[in-house]
């Protein structure tokens, strides 16, 4: 993609940006899933699943194109190898909002009025922590205009400090879900028990991944 070799002459986040905005697209999907699980929706989640596959795909373009145009060497003040970690943990994110779908493929599930209200503040968790840290990608062309010092590293520093606080929530509200999904066990065939739990797991890790990168992005601060 010539567009990729355009944003690097931008900014070397550029393109981490334009990969992450990919990356959240995927992650909106998921949400669309839950909801289409939750409505009892076939036609809308096959849909959803095909679309997600389709927007991995298309931020596995993005991923390839930033590995082929990355200069290997850079007078900017940054090493080559963030670059390529961060772009890394992304990648991480929309591979498992594929594997929602994934796993959604392989058995139908019936979904439960007990299980709404935990499942519902699980999703606002996981999509609150992410788009925090989608939030500390976007500020990262600033943190480069000011060598990743002064004021601007102290805001991205209180960002990742809140994406750690949020993925904390989402794993108290993925454990009060689980526990919820216990309680309602007799009803639930055991295969839908299996996938139940492995779709939560997979959701889960959209935060666990999102905190990750963000402490990634940690790693290049200066706070003063």
């Amino acid at each position: 993609m010539k567009l990729i070799a355009r944003l690097f002459g931008q900014s070397p986040f550029a393109p981490l940006q334009a990969h992450m905005q990919k990356v959240s697209e995927c992650c909106d999907v998921v949400c669309d899933i839950a909801e289409a699980i939750k409505n009892d929706d076939r036609e809308k989640l096959t849909q959803l699943i095909h679309d997600v596959s389709l927007k991995e795909h298309e931020a596995d373009q993005i991923k390839n194109d930033i590995r082929l145009h990355l200069p290997k060497t850079t007078f900017l003040p940054v090493n080559r190898s963030d670059i390529l970690d961060i772009l890394s943990i992304q990648d991480a994110i929309a591979d498992v909002a594929e594997d929602v779908g994934v796993l959604l493929t392989m058995r139908s599930v019936n979904f439960f009025p007990e299980l709404a209200e935990p499942f519902d503040n699980f999703i606002i968790k996981v999509r609150q922590t992410f788009r925090k840290a989608q939030q500390a990608i976007d500020e990262l062309n600033r943190l480069f205009e000011v060598t990743f010092g002064g004021p601007e590293a102290k805001k991205v520093q209180d960002m990742i400090e809140e994406v750690c606080y949020l993925e904390h929530e989402a794993d108290i509200a993925q454990m009060a879900l689980l526990q919820r999904l216990f309680q309602i066990e007799e009803k639930l065939t055991a295969g839908e028990l299996i996938i139940y739990m492995k779709v939560f797991e997979k959701i889960g890790n959209i935060a666990n991944y999102a905190e990750k990168l963000a402490n990634r992005i940690r790693t290049l601060l200066l706070v003063e």
